[in-house]
């Protein structure tokens, strides 16, 4: 993990209405970090990604993205990052292959590179017999696996992953790690969303949301260790105890 900065988030809000969804947060994630951005359901997590995502205007506060502002360079954000939703993107009509190739051709590569990149990693996912299957009658665990792929089929700096192991069997999960670790340690920053306490601890830091605050970052360990708890899970229930939104 080296010392350059991927996203920075300074003073962050959204506000609807009256209601405050993402209240004042601030952190830093570094380049080729995997970051754990934790919270219930209402916390504000999702809120938050959005803007970094550049799909959500903030109402004050700072943030960048790869080095681009969150208000005025949106557009320069989303071509440059990867996003997996925990709502699985890829067209089940279409095959492996063709989703592929279709969104090779969204983020403005040339054909020649898709293909390149396509078959690349079809072979690397060991998915050969299934690239020509229609996405729908894939197992949940390859449908993950490969919108994972393709989310870095740009090779973007930054990828964002909102629950991308919900559903799936605990083995799968494991793989679906593997992958992340992967990119990782080709120097890609992961931003990462889970609702699974022992996902949280395979990140290098986590920060925990507690109705539109973040109320704790740090490494799993020192949090452990802060708050005397054998697990992030208790940690994350100690924390969340008072929360007022969510479930």
């Amino acid at each position: 993990m080296t010392s350059n900065i991927s996203i920075t988030a300074k003073e962050l809000t959204k506000n609807f209405g009256s209601f405050t969804a993402v209240d004042h947060i601030s952190f830093e994630v570094h380049q080729g970090e995997i970051f754990g951005f934790l919270g219930a359901n209402g916390a504000g997590k999702t809120t938050a990604m959005r803007i970094l995502c550049g799909l959500l205007e903030p109402t004050s506060g700072d943030a960048t993205v790869a080095g681009f502002d969150v208000y005025r360079q949106r557009e320069k954000i989303k071509a440059n990052i990867g996003y997996m939703s925990q709502k699985f993107s890829l067209y089940p009509s279409l095959s492996a292959r063709e989703n592929m190739t279709f969104y090779g051709g969204v983020y403005g590569m040339k054909r020649k590179e898709i293909k390149q990149k396509v078959d690349h990693l079809i072979d690397h996912l060991n998915v050969s017999k299934y690239s020509d299957t229609q996405v729908r009658d894939l197992p949940l665990g390859w449908k993950q696996k490969i919108a994972f792929s393709t989310a870095l089929l740009h090779e973007p700096k930054i990828v964002f992953l909102d629950e991308p192991t919900g559903g799936v069997d605990p083995i799968t999960r494991r793989q679906f790690w593997d992958m992340i670790y992967e990119t990782a340690d080709r120097g890609l920053t992961v931003f990462v969303t889970t609702h699974y306490m022992d996902e949280a601890e395979y990140c290098d830091r986590v920060s925990i949301m507690v109705d539109g605050a973040i109320v704790e970052l740090d490494s799993p360990n020192a949090l452990k260790e802060k708050y005397k708890a054998e697990s992030m899970n208790g940690v994350f229930l100690h924390l969340a105890k008072g929360a007022k939104r969510g479930d």
